[in-house]
């Protein structure tokens, strides 16, 4: 392990790696399987795990060398859970043993870091060997089979005749040449365009994959897909690349989105991403070295409220390894044990080490008219997706934070006066810490948003399906500022989604909108094939760009959709996409609206969406249909959806939460 003065090189002085050779024009090797996941996050490997159990050969790609995502290559391995559900322990099964793994791995401490903000903090390394286990015990159980492709990337896709199937995947594998630096020797910023293209380089050499399904038609006889594509990346690359409809950054303010804070659509804001990192509480001062850039980034770093501007709060907030206790404390109601000399913690703070840009000029996902300018939309095109300069700066504002903490003594937000310096500790770095990077950053950002489909046309919903706020959210529309803010039209639809069996009587005008109840449970949906519960939870973007520019502001009125939400349920048809018959979704890019996301996002809820997945994909196969035949028919009943309920539940994956049936209206007590 390093301190930060030897990280800063790499931001400094290496220079990129030049292309030394030409593509391919043939695939080094095909590899046959019967679902392909794209993503290795959490609900990549839920979705390999239920097919696998279910028999299926599945291939894997990722494109870190680790699984997990959220827990382990993107750092937060600090598990985000409602604490009535998990007073339950009501999850998906494979979401349980990963729990049970976690505290049979610390002895019977599922929280080795003893943080106050989870019932369970540990190590992001950890969280790879584990699910690692996880999937193999899953191939002697299940007799299914599992290809893995860490370090690989989804280039281009084929497609049947009549455009409605992916037929092929062509992937591209990396590896450092004889001589080059080790991976994860640099930050992705500075590897990714070279990870997205097909030439070898001088720091990597590709194995160019064709991914393709084992059987030439349906098991089952029919017409059906012969396989499946699922897209739990974290951005929802391959939806990006197959081009189907999708959605991204704020909606519109509609009836279905009451407290969006835009009357249009703006795709440029979405959630903040950060990089995390780790750090070691020591006995004695350690030298805090100033990164070059970190003037550009010290108007914005702030412990952002009073109740919260406590260094032992932030440091305990995500520890994530504490070999002893430290002295009791109390600070804005919060109380936890003092960091210890030994004590690791992990950061993503919202004034810290986020990054969160919201405009056309420094967006991080680019659009789809940005990918079109830029020709990622082209043959052999894809380059990921992203800003390359906004992964830069990202991991440079980490960097930045980490030195404010330990050296810092102003606060953007808070003044002067409530910033001390902490140099009792130590930036943590080297492939042996707890990111498993030389440069001490997660191997990738943690992103809390991406693209988010749009559903087929259904039921109430004929321009596609998605879950919206008034789906999920605990809020009183009742308020006088929907009252005020929203066109009387618009106010009278949105109560009138609420109304119930009053419905029809609100849009009439027999029943005056006000005289609505407060809905006190969320949409039940006839499709629901998993289940979640979150808080609505907002790292807005920034007004102003670049985000670290001296009194920026959050976005107004982002924060407004923030609250608490009822438990909620995942419609299946909110993980088919238009267009492609054999591509599902998991993980953030369901169709959800860009508040619902905010719930929609973290662990316990990938792991049921990437269940469910898994699971769909497998029935499809052995029935010989394809997913939206099981709800294009929706209200009407449809025994093969019954069916893949009965399955999910069977198999220890639930589908709805217990005393949320219609006949009990009010889910107060669920908070």
């Amino acid at each position: 392990m390093k301190r930060l003065l030897s990280i800063l090189t790499f931001f400094s002085f290496l220079a990129p790696y030049a292309v030394v050779a030409a593509p391919p024009k043939t695939p080094d090797k095909t590899v046959n399987c019967d679902i392909l996941v794209v993503g290795g996050g959490l609900s990549g490997v839920a979705t390999a795990y239920e097919a696998i159990l279910a028999g299926q050969t599945v291939c894997l790609t990722e494109i870190t060398d680790w699984l997990g995502g959220q827990i382990s290559s993107q750092g937060t391995a600090a598990l985000d859970e409602r604490p009535t559900q998990r007073r339950k322990l009501f999850y998906s099964r494979g979401y349980l043993e990963l729990r049970k793994r976690i505290e049979s791995k610390y002895r019977g401490n599922i929280n080795p870091g003893n943080c106050w903000v989870s019932d369970s903090c540990f190590l992001p390394r950890d969280g790879h060997e584990i699910l690692t286990s996880m999937l193999k015990d899953a191939e002697k159980k299940g007799k299914g089979k599992l290809q893995w492709f860490p370090n690989t990337v989804i280039k281009e896709l084929e497609y049947s005749s009549d455009g409605k199937l992916i037929s092929s995947a062509i992937a591209i594998q990396h590896q450092p040449v004889q001589g080059a630096p080790p991976l994860n020797t640099t930050p992705l910023s500075q590897t990714i365009e070279d990870t997205y293209t097909y030439q070898n380089s001088s720091r990597f050499s590709k194995t160019i994959v064709r991914l393709a399904p084992k059987q030439t038609k349906s098991k089952a006889g029919s017409n059906a897909p012969n396989w499946y594509v699922v897209d739990t990346s974290e951005t929802g690359e391959i939806i990006a690349l197959a081009d189907v409809p999708y959605r991204l950054g704020i909606d519109a303010r509609s009836y279905l989105e009451p407290s969006s804070s835009s009357p249009q659509n703006d795709p440029f804001c979405t959630q903040g991403f950060t990089y995390t990192f780790a750090m070691e509480a020591t006995k004695d001062p350690q030298p805090q070295t100033m990164p070059a850039f970190y003037p550009e980034y010290s108007p914005y770093y702030s412990y952002e409220l009073k109740r919260l501007a406590s260094f032992p709060l932030v440091f305990t907030y995500r520890r994530i390894w504490s070999p002893t206790k430290g002295q009791p404390m109390e600070f804005g109601g919060v109380k936890f044990n003092a960091p210890a000399p030994g004590d690791i913690s992990m950061q993503n703070w919202t004034w810290g080490n986020d990054y969160r840009p919201g405009t056309s000029a420094d967006n991080l996902i680019y659009t789809r008219q940005q990918l079109q300018a830029s020709g990622q939309l082209k043959p052999g095109g894809w380059m990921g997706g992203l800003r390359t300069e906004s992964l830069r700066k990202a991991e440079e504002i980490s960097l930045g934070y980490y030195y404010w903490l330990t050296a810092g003594d102003t606060d953007s937000q808070l003044g002067n006066g409530v910033k001390q310096p902490q140099p009792n500790n130590r930036f943590l770095s080297g492939l042996d810490s707890p990111m498993g990077t030389a440069h001490g950053l997660s191997k990738h950002p943690y992103m809390r948003e991406g693209r988010r489909i749009i559903g087929r046309p259904s039921w109430g919903q004929p321009e596609g399906f998605s879950i919206w706020e008034i789906d999920i959210s605990r809020r009183n529309y009742n308020d006088e500022y929907y009252r005020k803010t929203l066109p009387p039209d618009m106010y009278r639809r949105l109560k009138a989604a609420l109304g119930g069996l009053e419905a029809a009587s609100v849009l009439s005008g027999q029943i005056s909108p006000d005289k609505v109840a407060r809905r006190t449970r969320s949409t039940i949906f006839p499709d629901a094939v998993g289940i979640g519960h979150y808080a609505i939870d907002f790292h807005p973007c920034m007004t102003k760009s670049p985000p670290e520019a001296p009194g920026n502001t959050d976005r107004a009125g982002e924060r407004r959709g923030a609250g608490q939400a009822y438990p909620f349920q995942i419609a299946l048809r909110a993980m088919i996409p238009q267009k492609i018959d054999n591509l599902l979704v998991g993980g953030k890019s369901i169709a959800t609206s860009h508040i619902a996301a905010a719930a929609y996002r973290v662990h316990s809820f990938e792991w049921s969406a990437g269940a469910a997945a898994g699971t769909t994909a497998a029935f499809a196969l052995k029935n010989g249909i394809a997913p939206y035949q099981l709800v294009d028919k929706l209200p009407l009943p449809e025994p093969r959806l019954q069916l893949l309920k009965q399955l999910l539940e069977k198999n220890g994956n639930p589908t709805a939460f217990p005393d949320t049936s219609i006949f009990n209206q009010n889910w107060d007590d669920w908070k």
